[in-house]
């Protein structure tokens, strides 16, 4: 997100870019797309500001672009509600804006939301506990703990930052599969 200045502003110590960008430009192949191409480790595959109007689209688009990873549609579908809860709480509870950077990076896929809201308060930091049946909301950190491998968050004044990675599963080797047809 860039400030009025052009300048990418600052959450926490450093910006989605100076943490992403120079793992992309020196990354090495790695990843293999379930169609069978080859995905680069460190490929962003979205990365887009967000607001109000844009929680359904944005959930589309990170549904299209989880096509091009390893994962079941299980995982897809509660990784993409994790993600819906995260940008659902930037909207309603940190200024009502942000940025969702989706990436590969190692054995897994990431995705960064981050606002410059005023921070969450402290005791929201540990980890979530699951909510009385009759609490109105307070379910969606909660349920992002239970459906991704990891959940990291810094916090602070000036903003948020919250990661949630899915481990991609294994490719299989498609010649090994080819030779136990042919058995």
């Amino acid at each position: 997100m860039a400030s009025a200045t052009g300048r990418p502003q600052r959450v926490g110590c450093t910006t989605v870019e100076e943490r992403i960008s120079p793992r992309v430009r020196s990354a090495a192949d790695g990843q293999s797309r379930s169609d069978g191409a080859s995905l680069r480790v460190g490929s962003v595959l979205l990365d887009r500001p967000f607001g109000q109007t844009d929680i359904t689209v944005l959930r589309h688009a990170v549904t299209r672009a989880l096509t091009h990873v390893a994962l079941d549609s299980d995982r897809v579908h509660g990784y993409v509600l994790s993600i819906n809860e995260i940008i659902t709480n930037v909207v309603l509870h940190a200024g009502g804006t942000g940025r969702l950077v989706l990436r590969v990076e190692d054995d897994s896929v990431w995705c960064v939301v981050t606002d410059s809201g005023a921070g969450i308060p402290g005791d929201r930091l540990e980890e979530p506990q699951a909510p009385d049946g009759l609490d109105i909301g307070g379910r969606g950190l909660w349920l992002t703990h239970q459906l991704c491998d990891e959940v990291t968050t810094a916090t602070g004044p000036i903003g948020t930052s919250i990661g949630l990675r899915m481990a991609l599963e294994a490719v299989p080797d498609s010649s090994r599969n080819s030779r136990s047809a042919d058995r």
